[in-house]
């Protein structure tokens, strides 16, 4: 008796430590009572009351040093917040970028991404949005149904984004305002979930890198089955 005992206690602290509570798959958003002009500043209050979560490892589950990217999230009853800090060695940026269209492909360069669904019946149906470090743009209506789900980037949500490179302390800070309307038919309340997983990519041909916050176990991040949940919080 007196082994399962030790055995459960070790189980139960273990459910409680800080490393599996940061595996639960949750984000919770919290709210914000009005929409603000988008900002990159993480001290700032509107960003402060957001707890972070972490992009640590691979596709595969393996830990990726030096690229831990932070990511924090606010809502309000129109839009959602996405800030993504992005330490790097080196950038791999595509030549002569365009900020004020979107860019086709642009996940051919560093990128922080986002997707998200609100449906739980079919999972193969999402949105996708991507930002680079130097304010490139892609959303993508994605419908794994297809054989061509990439062809879903002629679809716009009008999400709205900004970012910074700090070449000083190789960080790069990018921030997305997508309106909820995109996203899901239904208004935001509290407690309402969407699925979501959240990655990063970059590094030059020779040497590329990526980052996820629920790892797909695959070499695809368009592995739905491992997406976690957003819940969003008073």
């Amino acid at each position: 008796m007196s082994g399962f005992v030790n055995t459960f206690l070790l189980a139960l602290l273990l459910l409680q430590s800080p490393a599996i509570a940061n595996q639960t798959g949750i984000i919770e958003s919290k709210h914000a009572s009005e929409d603000v002009k988008l900002q990159l500043d993480p001290s700032i209050p509107f960003w402060k009351m957001s707890a972070p979560i972490y992009l640590e490892l691979n596709s595969f589950g393996k830990p990726v040093p030096g690229y831990r990217t932070e990511v924090r999230t606010r809502w309000t009853r129109t839009n959602l917040y996405l800030l993504f800090i992005c330490p790097y060695e080196e950038l791999h940026l595509k030549p002569q970028p365009n900020t004020q269209q979107e860019t086709n492909q642009l996940w051919n360069w560093d990128v922080a991404e986002a997707f998200i669904g609100s449906d739980f019946a079919d999972i193969k149906r999402y949105k996708e949005f991507e930002i680079s470090p130097q304010g490139e743009w892609v959303d993508l209506d994605i419908d794994l149904h297809k054989p061509h789900h990439e062809d879903g980037w002629t679809w716009n949500s009008g999400f709205e984004v900004v970012t910074r490179i700090d070449a000083q302390q190789h960080l790069w800070y990018g921030a997305m305002r997508i309106p909820f309307s995109a996203i899901d038919q239904h208004p935001p309340t509290p407690g309402t979930k969407l699925r979501i997983n959240l990655f990063r990519s970059g590094g030059p041909a020779d040497h590329p890198y990526s980052l996820t916050w629920q790892p797909p176990m695959n070499k695809t991040f368009h592995t739905p089955e491992r997406f976690g949940l957003l819940k969003l919080i008073d």
